[in-house]
């Protein structure tokens, strides 16, 4: 699935003139998780309350993924092949401590 939704960024972002070099994808993508974050700490009224999802998130929970989509297309990077390893280097830390977190 993760091919086809970088395929349909690439092809969206193509049609509009949106492909940049990747340091603009990439500061895009740093704005994004910035607004998801900000949704989340809204949504959780700053943790004093269990998340509950919203229009808000959802659309910020988008654009972030839209960036990161077309910030992987940008660098020419299988956005597909790069979850696998990052899936299976995650599994790898859990069977080995415990956590799949960096240390």
């Amino acid at each position: 699935m993760m091919d086809e939704w970088q395929q349909r960024v690439a092809a969206f972002a193509q049609h509009h003139g949106l492909l940049h070099d990747p340091a603009t994808h990439a500061l895009d993508l740093v704005s994004e998780v910035g607004e998801v974050a900000k949704e989340i700490l809204r949504a959780t009224s700053y943790g004093d309350r269990p998340l509950q999802s919203s229009a808000e998130l959802n659309d910020e929970i988008g654009d972030a993924l839209y960036s990161l989509l077309a910030l992987a297309e940008s660098c020419g990077v299988d956005a597909g092949a790069s979850l696998d390893a990052a899936l299976g280097k995650y599994e790898r830390r859990l069977g080995q401590r415990d956590t799949a977190g960096s240390q």
